[in-house]
């Protein structure tokens, strides 16, 4: 979904709104405004709107927390109203605070994907169909916010499961655990919450389960996940059928194949992707709806002099195609290596102190969507240096939000 797609710009009324293509609106704030406010009518003093959108700016702006985020209000405040009511100036922390403490995480994220629903609806031309196909490959993959840990209340670090939509670098979604391994109750909920209609979803291997697969494929979507040992009869099974194929390779039996080479930091690195459609007596075959082929990606490379290897092995309801497969493998990682590492170095999320549970997801979430606002704008700017730019100077602010370069 390219800043030449979506551009998001605030009226007269203060109210933010999205132009597309052919100069149809949608107006942003009203899928804010869907949002029940969770704060009591007596001397509430702030729109939900305004408080929302203003924490919006703020962490992009680079705020990281309620204080942050008032100071920076507070600093910008006659640009604000500019754009937004605010019939008693700006919010102070407390009010940042008690709103993100106390919005429901899903139904908030929930804003954003109608958001990104609206433009699919709205768009049209060859415009719609190409940022379609853009976010037609989602990664889930889950992090954990290392130092929010609450050992008074007996509680482990929080852990994200996030949805990314991998080429357009936008987050569709997450959910909040309090240990990776419930990554497995999490992707379920998370599923629920995002549109996976004519969509690749990969998955690692905690995720490879029966019950996701038949999610994903009723879904409409269609799946390619990661094979470990914590699947081990079908896992060694898988691993054997294809180890003995390519011992011969693959002479009685169709196979589509791609090789992919990298040459980066002084080293070369290949990479082999074999896909099979499924033998008819793999064990449990039946069990795993949708399911059409299994797979392995090769990676081969040197280490201090020294020939290596590494092999990872998939189910996939895709049929047989090598690039595909081979794509969809290599997509997965950008969730780790775009998402993950950007929270880390953009908005140093690792380094996260906050403990309490609602709290820390709604921040959690005001970093992603922002992330993914950032990541739009067609500067060649590292993220980081947008987000200080962002703060230094409205005008460029403004370019993030509404996706415009300068």
């Amino acid at each position: 979904m390219g800043a030449s797609f979506v551009k998001t710009i605030f009226d007269t009324k203060g109210l933010s709104m999205i132009r597309i293509g052919n100069q149809q609106t949608v107006n942003l704030l009203r899928f804010f405004d869907q949002l029940p406010d969770p704060r009591s009518e007596v001397n509430r003093l702030h729109l939900l709107g305004d408080v929302i959108v203003t924490a919006i700016c703020a962490v992009v702006a680079g705020a990281d927390g309620p204080t942050a985020i008032a100071k920076w209000a507070e600093l910008n405040e006659i640009w604000l109203k500019k754009h937004l009511k605010l019939p008693n100036g700006t919010p102070g922390k407390d009010t940042f605070r008690r709103v993100l403490s106390s919005l429901n995480p899903i139904v908030f994220q929930q804003c954003f994907g109608q958001w990104l629903e609206s433009l699919r609806a709205a768009g049209d031309g060859e415009s719609n169909d190409d940022a379609m196909r853009k976010m037609r490959h989602v990664a889930i993959d889950g992090k954990t916010l290392r130092r929010s840990h609450d050992k008074k209340n007996g509680l482990g670090p929080l852990h994200m499961v996030s949805a990314w939509a991998s080429d357009c670098g936008i987050a569709l979604g997450q959910v909040a655990t309090d240990e990776k391994s419930n990554e497995i109750t999490a992707i379920p909920e998370l599923l629920a919450i995002i549109d996976i209609e004519d969509t690749v979803v990969t998955i690692d291997a905690a995720g490879c389960q029966k019950n996701i697969a038949r999610q994903i494929v009723q879904g409409k979507g269609d799946y390619v996940l990661a094979l470990k040992s914590n699947q081990k009869t079908l896992f060694d099974e898988v691993r054997l059928i294809l180890g003995c194929h390519m011992r011969d390779d693959f002479a009685d039996c169709p196979v589509s194949r791609h090789v992919e080479v990298e040459q980066g930091h002084g080293r070369v690195e290949a990479r082999d992707y074999y896909q099979i459609t499924v033998p008819s007596h793999l064990h449990g075959r039946s069990q795993w709806k949708g399911l059409k082929t299994i797979g392995v990606a090769i990676r081969r490379y040197e280490e201090h002099g020294v020939e290596k290897s590494a092999a990872r092995y998939y189910l996939s309801s895709l049929r047989r195609n090598g690039k595909r497969f081979a794509a969809a493998v290599r997509r997965h990682w950008s969730v780790e290596n775009t998402l993950h590492w950007s929270l880390d170095m953009t908005y140093r999320e690792d380094e996260s102190r906050v403990r309490e549970r609602r709290f820390g997801e709604n921040l959690a979430w005001l970093r992603r969507m922002t992330l993914s606002l950032i990541k739009q704008h067609p500067s060649k700017d590292s993220n980081i240096m947008k987000r200080r730019m962002a703060g230094w100077n409205v005008d460029f602010l403004m370019q993030i939000l509404t996706g415009k370069g300068a």
